[in-house]
């Protein structure tokens, strides 16, 4: 399940092995599947990649021009608050509907549909006429968004079960890349092209374009039969073993390449249909590990994006130039570009990963403890701080591959945590933004913002722990 040193589940000898895909289906006894094979890990690892990079610019482009965008649409502080706001809500209610789109169109068209949204969202909103039709155009490309950020760690289980650390922490890396770049760029880009708002927001459109060609070639055949779609509900091959270190028996879906052939499908169904039961007669809701993923996962999202919507501001009141804003909010997403990669890799190397919690949060505090008493002077200290801390992001995609042990529990999971997770982070950025408007300064947002990590600290460490789901509701494959 994770990189060789932490490998926790190998299949038995014998058990089967699924059909290859559920991103595109050739058949495995034509000589199609043989070129299949040679093109379609790299092609994935691409589409995975360039998904990635466009699932932030959304947000992190209009963080850094939020200003000119409220005086542009007269918009109030507490308006802009909702326009904050509008990325988790939209996360949370289209998450929860990605697995059933992706069991009944495959993953592969669901993604794509996704990147579609999000070209057409940020193509149309910069010019919307009023703040209405300014959320409703970036609540189209936060729906993309959405069923692409639940939808990446199930690809990454299925296709890659044997390097989730090293293939979380590469498309981490890309979306921290998506969000660095347009933090850093939006302003220049907007001088560059005259120094409107508008063509500076809507020039990101382009990114997202160039993401629809490798997954136009990742499509699934949608002829093709049952067994690739099922497979995004736990029909893997799933096999038992015992946990290192722990009585629990686990079990792990297997992926193989491309091309290969599927060997005993009524053992393969049987196995997987009985991975997907133990997840669904469980139940998520009885989960101590499950609830405490998604307040990780919600509060962590409620830090990334009072930071993305908001901190650029912050220092532009301290008396830092626009320009200047967004590099140091750039800076603050640049750093989950190493560290998303490592992050990642070193929780699947640990049987619990609360002591990496406990470090981001540490950083998180001193952060905002360094905006309330000095935002200006320490400005880049504290914007180094706050990405470090802003990590907690790719450490808990990962926790959500460790904390199942079946195909059909990660699907669940991601959906379940995410979505939930983002329903639980609303509130956040529209209070941060009503507590500005109404007190005129910072200091009492950022102590919410400081004490918002308290509870996310303690939600993580009780995440970390080496459980799963499926052990907690006391079901077995």
């Amino acid at each position: 399940m994770h990189d060789e040193p932490q490998t926790r589940m190998r299949t038995r000898a014998g058990s089967p092995s699924p059909s290859s895909s559920s991103l595109t289906s050739p058949s495995s006894s034509s000589p199609s599947a043989g070129r299949a094979a040679a093109w379609f890990p790299g092609l994935l690892v691409v589409g995975l990649v360039l998904a990635a990079l466009n699932l932030r610019p959304a947000i992190a482009s209009l963080g850094a021009l939020l200003e000119e965008v409220r005086d542009g649409l007269h918009m109030s502080g507490g308006v802009a608050g909702v326009l904050t706001s509008v990325p988790p809500l939209c996360f949370a209610v289209f998450g929860f509907a990605a697995p059933r789109l992706a069991r009944r169109f495959g993953p592969g068209a669901v993604v794509f549909a996704g990147l579609v949204a999000i070209t057409a969202g940020l193509l149309v909103r910069p010019f919307a006429g009023g703040a209405a039709g300014f959320l409703a155009a970036s609540a189209l490309a936060l729906m993309g968004i959405a069923v692409s950020n639940v939808l990446m760690p199930v690809i990454v289980k299925r296709y890659f079960p044997d390097r989730v650390g090293t293939m979380t922490g590469l498309y981490s890396m890309a979306m921290a890349l998506g969000t660095a770049g347009p933090a850093a760029a939006t302003v220049p880009l907007t001088d560059a092209l005259g120094g409107g708002w508008r063509l500076g927001l809507g020039i990101w459109a382009l990114l997202a374009a160039v993401a629809l060609v490798p997954w136009a070639g990742l499509i699934r055949d949608r002829g093709e039969a049952a067994a690739p779609s099922a497979a995004m509900t736990g029909t893997d091959a799933t096999a038992a073993s015992a946990r290192k270190g722990t009585g629990t028996a686990s079990a792990a879906g297997t992926a193989p390449a491309p091309g290969s052939a599927p060997a005993s499908a009524p053992a393969s169904a049987s196995a997987s249909a009985s991975g997907a039961a133990s997840v669904s007669r469980g139940g998520l809701w009885r989960s101590r590990t499950a609830w405490a993923l998604a307040c990780f996962f919600g509060l962590q999202a409620t830090g990334a994006y009072i930071t993305m919507g908001w901190m650029p501001q912050v220092f532009r009141d301290a008396g830092v130039p626009a320009g200047t804003a967004g590099l140091l909010l750039a800076l603050t997403m640049v750093m989950g570009v190493p560290l998303a990669f490592v992050i990642p890799r070193a929780a699947a190397r640990l049987r619990n990963q609360g002591p990496i919690v406990l470090v981001l949060g540490a950083c998180g505090l001193t952060a905002y403890a360094g905006l309330y008493l000095a935002p200006a002077a320490g400005a880049w200290v504290w914007a180094l701080l706050l990405g470090v801390s802003n990590c907690s992001f790719p450490l808990a995609l990962t926790m959500i591959g460790m904390r199942s042990s079946t195909g059909a529990g990660v699907v669940r999971l991601s959906a379940f945590a995410q979505s939930t997770g983002y329903l639980l982070s609303i509130p956040g950025p529209l209070l941060v933004g009503v507590l500005y408007q109404r007190t005129g300064g910072w200091g009492l947002p950022i102590a919410l913002m400081a004490a918002l990590l308290v509870p996310q600290m303690v939600a993580g460490v009780v995440a970390g722990r080496d459980r799963t789901i499926e052990g907690e509701t006391g079901m077995r494959d």
